[in-house]
């Protein structure tokens, strides 16, 4: 865990995995899921450490997480979008920027939606991929977000309907933000593996093979746009 400073000087904290050869490696930022800081979203910028990321995750629940549904919605209705993209994720953009000289943004479900606002509010950042999630669009700006985005959405999704992400993409194209999008056969938060067994919530479910697709295509995009 490390801290570093928000724009607007206020400090928070975040989980750092660094790779084997720091010195130069281009940087991620990684938002998590609605549980928090956890274990699951260490290990995903683990992975991304593993393939020669620098990976900071900012901790937006200041120290909180949680194990059940109902108390993950909680900590999420209580978490200020605005404050948590402008400010928590874009200082961590602009902290990795002093020792990256290119740092993307990812992120999943709850994370999701806060790429797209976080892209719109980090001028610094090169490059963002959203995992299944986006924010009410009346909040985003597109004709800000000058990084190119892939995102990665299931079509089975009911948290986050496929027609939705059809209004989202044409908001996108009209912004002429440079947008791949990749649809997949799948469940929300496909690419959670702790997403199976009697223990997972019904509307989501972890598929391996399309994860790995998934994880291909955005080591691909980032091998491109951040190198």
């Amino acid at each position: 865990m490390i801290t570093y400073p928000r724009p607007d000087g206020q400090t928070v904290s975040g989980y750092l995995a660094e790779p084997a050869q720091a010195a130069g490696a281009p940087a991620v930022v990684v938002i998590q899921e609605w549980w928090g800081l956890n274990d699951q979203i260490r290990g995903v910028a683990e992975r991304l450490a593993r393939a020669g990321y620098l990976a900071l995750v900012p901790d937006l629940y200041r120290g909180k997480s949680a194990l059940a549904a109902e108390e993950a919605h909680h900590l999420m209705s209580g978490l200020n979008f605005g404050d948590a993209a402008s400010q928590d994720v874009r200082g961590a953009v602009q902290y990795l920027k002093g020792r990256a000289a290119k740092v993307g943004i990812t992120g999943y479900c709850m994370g999701g939606a806060l790429t797209l606002l976080s892209l719109a509010q980090s001028p610094e950042a090169d490059a963002g991929v959203v995992w299944y999630g986006f924010p009410p669009l009346e909040y985003l700006d597109a004709s800000k977000i000058k990084a190119p985005v892939m995102a990665h959405w299931a079509e089975q999704d009911n948290p986050f309907p496929i027609a939705t992400v059809d209004t989202l993409e044409e908001k996108l194209k009209a912004a002429d933000v440079r947008y791949t999008g990749h649809r997949y056969l799948a469940h929300h938060a496909f690419a959670n593996e702790t997403a199976q067994g009697p223990g997972r919530i019904p509307i989501t479910q972890y598929d391996a093979a399309w994860a790995q697709v998934a994880w291909d295509r955005t080591f691909s995009f980032f091998g491109r746009h951040l190198a």
